[in-house]
């Protein structure tokens, strides 16, 4: 392969070396500036996570053995992927705002200015998916503490108690020395002591009566 070497079409004039020298100092701060809006990103996502985290604890059900079955499973699936988008959004967010702790060999050196432009190129692509995974994390977690809000309450076990005055579906039964009393969903009936108490699951009857 021969190689030929000509004179350029024009002189280069004053205003294309400013141009060059713009276009070079572009690229070489090209790499920090991003590094800092990946950190800024991090640390205002960290603090919109914190926020959404405190308020779900002072507003939403603590337990979501509360809900009903199938609600709390739905609860479970959507923290959890929340767990996984968070997380996968911090890594990102590190590796945009840090980089990877790699070590490149002598041999595969490059030229400075291109391997910052590629290194700038990948932090930034970096910057947005750990927007986007960060922001997937919050809207998941404000579904799930909306659905620890207006999710149905977990049924309490229903019992048919027979006492001789007929029968009632309570949620408990306590009995004592002086007699006992009924939890219903009317509030408390007492049981004068000695009476008979038949004990049986509320079933379908104390469902249909709820």
């Amino acid at each position: 392969m021969t190689l030929r070497v000509r004179p350029a079409d024009r002189q280069a004039t004053p205003a294309d070396l400013a141009l060059a020298r713009a276009r070079e100092s572009l690229v070489r701060s090209e790499l920090p500036r991003v590094r800092t809006a990946a950190v800024a990103w991090r640390n205002g996502l960290a603090g919109l996570l914190v926020g959404l985290l405190g308020f779900s604890l002072v507003k939403g059900r603590s337990d979501v053995s509360q809900l009903a079955s199938g609600w709390a499973l739905t609860v479970g699936a959507l923290l959890a992927l929340a767990l996984v988008c968070g997380g996968f959004g911090a890594l990102r967010l590190m590796r945009a705002g840090h980089g990877l702790p790699t070590v490149t060999p002598v041999s595969r050196l490059r030229p400075q200015l291109l391997a910052d432009h590629e290194e700038a190129l990948r932090a930034a692509r970096d910057l947005r998916w750990g927007i986007r995974a960060t922001l997937c994390c919050a809207g998941l977690l404000v579904i799930a503490v909306g659905a620890t809000w207006y999710g149905p309450a977990a049924a309490d076990p229903a019992l048919r108690i027979t006492t001789p005055a007929g029968t009632e579906c309570a949620t408990r039964l306590t009995l004592g020395p002086s007699g006992g009393a009924l939890t219903t969903k009317e509030g408390s009936v007492p049981l004068p002591s000695g009476e008979s108490v038949t004990v049986r699951p509320g079933g379908t009857a104390c469902e249909q009566a709820g």
